[in-house]
């Protein structure tokens, strides 16, 4: 009975106690043992702590992971929104430029048309202007009715002596 109790208590205690005393081999055995002894109630108590603290920290870091995946398929979600986003942009962007494009043909076609017409009837006309301005012999402001037209007057052409008359006089001065 004894026996019993001593290996179900001290059974693996004393057991590593008497290898570790083997393996070392003090000059005091006794007091070695009973020092370990002491000491290994603290061991089991730490061991168990350590055992709890690394199945604790194997935890975390599981949890640490998961929420790095989970960030990292976020991102991936969100650079993919935003390249679907960019793209439906860049089409209604393209379709907006057809339908202006497609409506400043419609536009311009009738435009073409009359200015077509109306730079035959001008050509006509401003030939015939042209003939009249020039004989009547007023400015161009007073031609034009634009703003900004420049309103310059009549500038009189006299005759000036060429150069070559001038190089005569003073040669025949010389």
């Amino acid at each position: 009975m004894e026996s019993a109790y001593l290996q179900k208590c001290l059974g693996t205690c004393l057991t590593q106690g008497l290898a570790e005393v083997a393996r070392v081999r003090p000059l005091d055995p006794i007091e070695y043992l009973a020092l370990w002894i002491y000491k290994y109630k603290d061991n089991v108590i730490m061991e168990q702590l350590r055992q709890k603290e690394m199945i604790k920290l194997e935890h975390e870091r599981e949890l640490a992971l998961m929420e790095q995946e989970m960030l990292e398929r976020l991102k991936a979600e969100e650079i993919l929104f935003q390249q679907q986003l960019a793209f439906q942009l860049e089409l209604e962007m393209q379709e907006k430029e057809k339908q202006k494009t497609e409506e400043l043909q419609t536009t311009q076609e009738p435009l073409n048309k009359e200015m077509s017409m109306e730079s035959i009837t001008r050509g006509e006309e401003s030939a015939q202007s042209e003939e009249s301005i020039m004989d009547s012999g007023k400015t161009l402001a007073e031609i034009s009715d634009r703003y900004g037209a420049p309103n310059l007057s009549r500038v009189e052409e006299l005759d000036e002596p060429m150069l070559s008359d001038v190089a005569l006089n003073i040669d025949q001065d010389l």
